[in-house]
């Protein structure tokens, strides 16, 4: 059975259409119009494992905040629909992930009851075109869209680049973990059902 998920969505500020394929290879093909924005969605697909395609034409003219949001709402639709109903997977990652100075952890349960713990700061607005305040504005809408309780930790770091991405790439191998397949095939959960 190929796990994949296609979202198509368009509104007055964004035009989204995204594709994931949950045991692909982790081939990334995307495109955001805003470059570091890419590059955290190119590593959290090749990090997780997880296939993603995505394009996304946004009111960039505004800001970058309706891009970045409304990619996490997508993507996390097209992970829910990938995983179906979710029976036979991990349901639990965490993952201690460095880069360079910065240490991140993100720890995650694919549980349909969404919520987003977000503790990192940063030192300056933006890293190229991304204002990295999004960066809690992605995971929020991702974690509410795919039904993930997620818990992102940054533990220190002083440069907002690395900080981003541990952050990106902790939540990536959390996932990994997460969404493959258990040893027998149930369902993880004393009610029988995620």
């Amino acid at each position: 059975m190929t796990r994949t998920g296609e979202i198509t969505r368009t509104t007055k500020e964004t035009d989204i259409k995204i594709k994931v394929e949950l045991d692909g290879k982790g081939t990334a093909d995307i495109s955001t119009g805003i470059g570091f924005f890419d590059h955290m969605l190119t590593a959290l697909s090749v990090h997780s494992g997880i296939s993603m395609n995505i394009r996304v034409k946004g009111d960039l003219h505004v800001d970058g905040h309706h891009t970045v949001e409304d990619t996490g709402i997508a993507l996390g639709q097209a992970l829910a629909q990938a995983l179906g109903n979710k029976s036979g997977i991990v349901r639990y990652g965490t993952a201690y992930i460095p880069m360079d100075e910065s240490l991140a952890m993100t720890s995650l349960d694919i549980s349909n009851r969404p919520f987003l713990v977000f503790n990192a700061e940063f030192t300056n607005q933006s890293c190229g075109e991304y204002d990295v305040c999004l960066t809690e504005e992605f995971f929020r809408a991702f974690a509410f869209n795919a039904g993930i309780t997620m818990h992102i930790n940054l533990l220190y770091g002083t440069n907002d680049h690395h900080k981003c991405e541990a952050i990106y790439k902790s939540a990536a191998h959390a996932l990994k973990t997460a969404v493959s397949y258990n040893s027998d095939g149930s369902t993880l959960s004393t009610k029988g059902v995620l």
